[in-house]
């Protein structure tokens, strides 16, 4: 039986407050692969961390991100927006957050972590926030996007060498058609290991109990179950060697 535990990692960049959870099996003392875990746009929250300990509880190190800063906790979708969209249009912003996250996954001494087994996952605006980080060129075995919107102002050229995988709600009214061949077309000339999957039926945020707002953001406990064996598969595929 897993044994999570949470720790609080503060740190700062650029003189402002910042603090991650990082989320691991005790009991494990050994190296284990680490997963630097984007949030929805509501940030670190309750349901954040509920996704954090599930995940870790498969064996991996689970970093979940702070991107808004320590004294930014959204409580309501109005808060939630204005905290995102500053780093929905500044990308350099936005994967300064990300990388910062990353070097802490990295470089922390709570949790024993492979560096050599590093991925990246996130839901809903933290599926941009994952997407945008692989197209670094960071050495990530796996990018995943759950219910994530896909433009970007940074294609990904020839930067990718991990895995891609895209989750997508085939009715989200909230990520816009168009951004789907886009994707594929990115992925194609960069010539990435690229999967996308678009679930007949689900719309927006189908992995969160929360989401009940109907014809735009609905939980599908059906569709979320499916989507996280599949990530779960890819990292075991991708952290064997």
């Amino acid at each position: 039986m897993s044994n999570p535990q949470v720790q609080s990692l503060g740190y700062q960049i650029d003189g402002q407050a910042f603090e991650s959870r990082l989320v691991y099996d005790a009991d494990i003392v050994s190296a284990r692969p680490g997963l630097i875990m984007a949030p929805n746009w509501m940030g670190v929250s309750e349901g954040a961390e509920r996704i954090a300990h599930a995940v870790a509880a498969q064996g991996y190190v689970v970093l979940l991100v702070d991107l808004y800063g320590q004294a930014v906790r959204p409580t309501n979708g109005d808060q939630a927006g204005a905290a995102m969209m500053p780093l929905k249009n500044d990308r350099a912003l936005l994967l300064k957050r990300m990388k910062a996250g990353l070097e802490q996954l990295k470089s922390q001494t709570v949790a024993a972590v492979d560096s050599a087994k590093l991925a990246a996952f996130g839901f809903c605006f933290g599926g941009c926030c994952a997407l945008e980080l692989a197209r670094t060129g960071e050495p990530l075995k796996a990018a995943v996007s759950f219910h994530g919107t896909l433009d970007t102002p940074n294609p990904a050229a020839t930067k990718i060498d991990g895995a891609v995988l895209v989750m997508h709600g085939d009715a989200d009214p909230l990520v816009p058609k168009e951004q789907l061949p886009a994707f594929t077309q990115e992925m194609n000339e960069a010539k990435v290991d690229w999967t996308l999957i678009s679930y007949g039926g689900a719309y927006h945020s189908f992995t969160d109990p929360e989401a009940n707002n109907p014809g735009v953001q609905m939980f599908d406990q059906k569709v979320s179950d499916r989507a996280f064996k599949t990530m779960y598969n890819l990292l075991e595929e991708v952290f064997k060697a």
